[in-house]
């Protein structure tokens, strides 16, 4: 699947893909309407970054192309991609534990600090799509 051309989009499933790790200038797309929300996603390929209404859902550094990004009330699943092992922050619910999986093995429960935001380290050199998925504990 590899980058997202279109920088952010709608797919059939209701979820979304954004991102594109391939370029090489910053390039952002704002007021993307998607369920009633509007989005906003700077990307290339030192950083990728995803906002909500205003707020923080998704960074990665270095940048990823992100597939099938879906948030639930508990918790996110995506696919992504990067030329490199990637640093992937989320913003989820203050001061909760999830369990995380990468790639259908679990990473562990982790909790989030008062802000929402839990990272996780994704090794996605050489691995095409890796598989994300946070949920609840």
């Amino acid at each position: 699947m590899s980058a997202v051309k279109e920088l952010l989009r709608n797919e059939a499933d209701g979820s979304i893909s954004f991102g594109n790790h391939t370029l090489a200038a910053k390039e952002k797309l704002e007021d993307f309407k998607h369920d009633g929300d509007l989005y906003k996603v700077k990307t290339f390929g030192e950083m990728t970054k995803l906002e909500k209404n205003g707020m923080f859902v998704y960074e990665s550094v270095p940048g990823t192309s992100v597939n099938n990004f879906k948030e639930t009330e508990t918790g996110v699943s995506f696919k992504a991609e990067g030329a490199e092992d990637a640093q992937i922050t989320l913003g989820l619910a203050d001061e909760t534990e999830y369990e995380v999986f990468v790639a259908g093995e679990s990473a562990g429960k982790m909790k989030t600090n008062l802000g929402g935001k839990l990272s996780v380290s994704v090794e996605l050199a050489g691995a095409g799509q890796v598989e994300v998925e946070v949920k609840k504990a």
